[in-house]
């Protein structure tokens, strides 16, 4: 049995990733909302190192500040940067001078490509753990492939043991036929990597210092290398062009999706549902096809999104329906009815029981417990009063050409349909607007504005009660009678 030693890792994250066509350094381009590049680093981070190292090259600037940004934990993670672009080999050199001399090598150090975002931590800690075991000074992960491709290709010697690590641009016709391929995920003993690079040489197809080769260079002097397969062919590969980013991503919202399912969240077709890596869920969520949960979405229990809901950075409370809806940057409350077809905006707060419905549009507006915007009605810079009903096509004209204005209105409130709120404006508790009215002007509570522009009925609300009662006690007086016979 191998002996323990400290682990660390270094990430390979230098490449321009020119089959991508982008201006975006290939490790950020976005899966189930995560940069590529941080799936690796997640997977590292679940396992005990003492440190990660990535190279960066190419975008350096970029992939520094998106990692600093968006990785918290206590591993330490340091950058180095590998100015020319001179292969694998050398940004293995590279990433070597970022470690402390004091430990004299006598550490592991498990070696990533920044590309590979399927990879899950029980694969990279099988590595390591196979390595010690074996005490071995290099640990190959390979995986066995119908069409290898441009994959390296693992050549073995008469005894079965790892000999080297052939290019397939450097690989004869024999070789080339081998289906056990270098997936580029490594383990090795630090001490023993270090002198291996130095005696490696650019002589080959391209140019470039291979890391590949260390293998072969470790194997010459006399040292164990042992290769480890991956459980899953699929998890080891990596991401070099569009084609293969979408078919990552499938593969790694499948597996969300998996995981949220075997926490109690219903969803009716999986393949039809599209949840980020950064969604929160909880048990009892209902999701229906054609829903896309993106960035830091919370769903509480009991709630239904869809079906074709879109939210981004939004709060689902408890026991609310979203239905063919987009939200970005909402906060909907316990219970409230979002849709169909509705629209809420950044800053948009509904309140519990409240309702933004078809075709309702809200920006930067809190509409209060129980309150409703039932349909064709645009809330823009607004506070809607609990238990506020506004009618249809109610509009508050938040914009003078200018700047933007906020319209107040207070609890209890009927609109007409087809009112327009010119801000700035408030209306008060327990008011009417009249249909198709302009208002221009605040209305006092319990008043009713009707007319263009609006004119104010002051104490119309407590007169309308007194007729209503007078109106249901004389009809309570009334004698009951049955309906007249028809002859």
């Amino acid at each position: 049995m191998g002996q323990y030693r400290p682990l660390a890792a270094v990430v390979l994250a230098a490449g321009e990733g020119t089959r991508m066509r982008s201006s975006t350094p290939k490790v950020l381009h976005p899966l189930c909302g995560r940069p590529m590049l941080l799936h690796v680093v997640d997977a590292l981070l679940a396992l005990p190192l003492d440190r990660i190292v990535v190279v960066v090259g190419h975008g350096a600037e970029r992939v520094t500040k998106t990692l600093q940004e968006q990785t918290a934990t206590e591993t330490p993670i340091e950058f180095v940067e590998q100015r020319v672009q001179a292969g694998t080999g050398d940004a293995a050199s590279v990433a070597l001078t970022a470690f402390p001399e004091e430990l004299d090598g006598e550490d592991d150090i498990l070696v990533v490509p920044g590309d590979t975002p399927l990879l899950r931590p029980e694969t990279l800690a099988l590595v390591a753990r196979e390595h010690r075991a074996a005490d071995a000074a290099a640990t190959v992960l390979t995986a066995r492939r119908a069409d290898p491709g441009d994959y390296g290709r693992i050549v073995r010697d008469g005894r079965g043991l790892v000999d080297r690590i052939v290019e397939r641009s450097d690989a004869s016709e024999e070789e080339l036929a081998i289906d056990e391929v270098n997936t580029s995920i490594y383990c090795f003993r630090r001490g023993l990597l270090a002198p291996a690079l130095r005696r490696l040489s650019p002589e080959n197809a391209q140019g470039e210092y291979y890391l590949t080769d260390a293998v072969g260079v470790l194997r010459q002097t006399g040292h164990t290398v042992v290769a480890v397969e991956a459980p899953d062919p699929v998890e080891p590969t990596g991401v070099n062009d569009r084609a293969q980013l979408a078919a990552a991503e499938s593969c790694l919202r499948a597996r969300i999706n998996d995981l949220w399912m075997r926490e109690g969240v219903t969803m009716v077709d999986p393949d039809r549902t599209y949840v980020d890596a950064t969604v929160e869920l909880e048990p009892e969520v209902r999701l229906l096809p054609g829903t896309i949960l993106e960035g830091r979405t919370v769903v509480a229990s009991g709630a239904v999104v869809g079906p074709d809901s879109h939210l981004v950075d939004t709060i689902v409370g408890e026991g609310a329906v979203v239905e063919r809806s987009v939200a970005r940057e909402a906060e909907i409350g316990d219970g409230a009815v979002v849709g169909p077809f509705a629209h809420l905006r950044p800053g948009t707060r509904l309140g519990p029981s409240a309702k933004a419905g078809s075709f309702v549009e809200t920006k930067n507006a809190e509409v209060g417990e129980g309150a409703k915007v039932p349909h064709l009605a645009y809330v823009g810079d607004a506070e809607v009063g609990e238990g506020s009903n506004l009618g249809a096509g109610t509009i508050t004209a938040n914009y003078d050409g200018r700047s933007k204005h906020r319209t107040r209105i207070g609890r209890r409130v009927h609109t007409g349909s087809n009112t327009v709120l010119v801000a700035p404006v408030e209306v008060g508790d327990d008011a009417t607007t009249g249909a198709g009215a302009v208002v221009v002007g605040d209305v006092p509570p319990g008043a009713l504005a009707k007319g263009v522009p609006a004119r104010n009925e002051e104490g119309w609300a407590a007169a309308r009660r007194i007729v209503v009662k007078v109106a249901g006690a004389a009809g309570r007086s009334r004698p009951w009678r049955s309906s007249p016979r028809r002859s």
